[in-house]
């Protein structure tokens, strides 16, 4: 494990903006980059990728493993902009980041770890996720720092935080979300997993996961929160797809094969601060959205992986004359 950084950062990659009272992480299911966005303008995608089928016909292997045989295993296929066609429109209109991979390379346990505590024992899925022999770990995360600082924080669907101490029991369904938002009484952190059949995980239908999103976007809008939000969209694993961009090497397993980090995929940053039109290159992680938070609510560094991550920065200017909602 990483060992924490002790001291309070307040002047990182992007300081308390003062604008923001409502960050929104929805994690969705088992897509690359070049899976969704292969061909998107502007981004750094493999354009000769053919179309996949939708939906897709079966679930690739994307344990850590099959990672490290990505060359030879992964099937190199997209999904046109006809399929998820308002993820093309959140990315033409805010900020789509080409060079954001996971932080395990491996699949979704290890990751949904990650994206609030910025750490895993885990570079696979447990063998059992509930119930006895199923993991229980006690190590700093984003919700206990969130709590501390008198902070509210939600779990709308996601199953990883039963596995840390703090976080375990505290889960709302996924179907909460949109009332919580729409009644505009969401927390200062909301992580938000899609229900079974709409989260995008192969063999989903990719489309119907997609206006599940935009629903729940729509319901932020409606309930009045929009000019004081940041909304992440992002993919948890790789989910075995080709990807052509390889992620550098910055942490090893105990094994010595790569650790961290994990596939490219894609993350669209939607906000009234967001940059309009942006493909962002800069190093992203799921790490990043931690570190977002911690920059904006004036939070300790959870470790040094926090330390050390850029915070999304590049993605928004606070300057900027603020964005129209998306339209529903």
């Amino acid at each position: 494990m990483v060992k924490p950084a002790r001291s309070l950062r307040l002047s990182g990659a992007s300081a308390p903006s003062g604008h923001l009272r409502h960050v929104v992480i929805f994690f969705k299911e088992n897509h690359g980059f070049d899976n969704y966005f292969a061909k998107f303008p502007g981004a750094a995608g493999d354009p000769s990728l053919p179309p996949s089928p939708n939906p897709p016909t079966h679930d690739p292997d994307h344990r850590h493993r099959a990672w490290l045989n990505r060359a030879k295993s992964a099937p190199r296929l997209t999904f046109p902009e006809a399929d998820i066609p308002a993820y093309w429109k959140y990315a033409r209109d805010f900020t789509l980041c080409d060079r954001y991979f996971t932080d395990v390379a491996g699949p979704s346990t290890p990751n949904h770890l990650m994206v609030f505590c910025a750490e895993s024992p885990l570079v696979d899925n447990p063998s059992k996720r509930s119930g006895p022999g199923a993991p229980l770990y006690d190590f700093p995360s984003l919700p206990a720092q969130l709590d501390k600082a008198g902070l509210s924080w939600g779990n709308y669907g996601g199953y990883a935080f039963d596995f840390l101490k703090y976080t375990k029991g505290k889960q709302k369904p996924s179907s909460q979300f949109a009332i919580d938002a729409a009644a505009g009484k969401l927390p200062t952190v909301s992580w938000v997993y899609g229900p079974q059949g709409l989260s995008e995980h192969p063999v989903d239908d990719v489309t119907k996961g997609m206006q599940w999103t935009v629903d729940q976007v729509s319901a932020i809008v409606k309930g009045g929160l929009w000019p004081q939000a940041a909304v992440f969209i992002t993919w948890d694993d790789w989910g075995g797809w080709y990807d052509h961009l390889d992620p550098p090497e910055v942490e090893k397993w105990t094994d010595g094969t790569q650790f961290r980090y994990g596939g490219r995929v894609p993350c669209l940053v939607l906000s009234p601060y967001a940059k309009s039109g942006f493909v962002s290159h800069a190093l992203h992680s799921h790490v990043s959205l931690v570190r977002f938070c911690e920059d904006q609510f004036g939070l300790p560094s959870l470790n040094a992986r926090t330390a050390g991550a850029d915070g999304m920065a590049d993605c928004f200017d606070f300057k900027q004359k603020p964005l129209p909602p998306p339209a529903p």
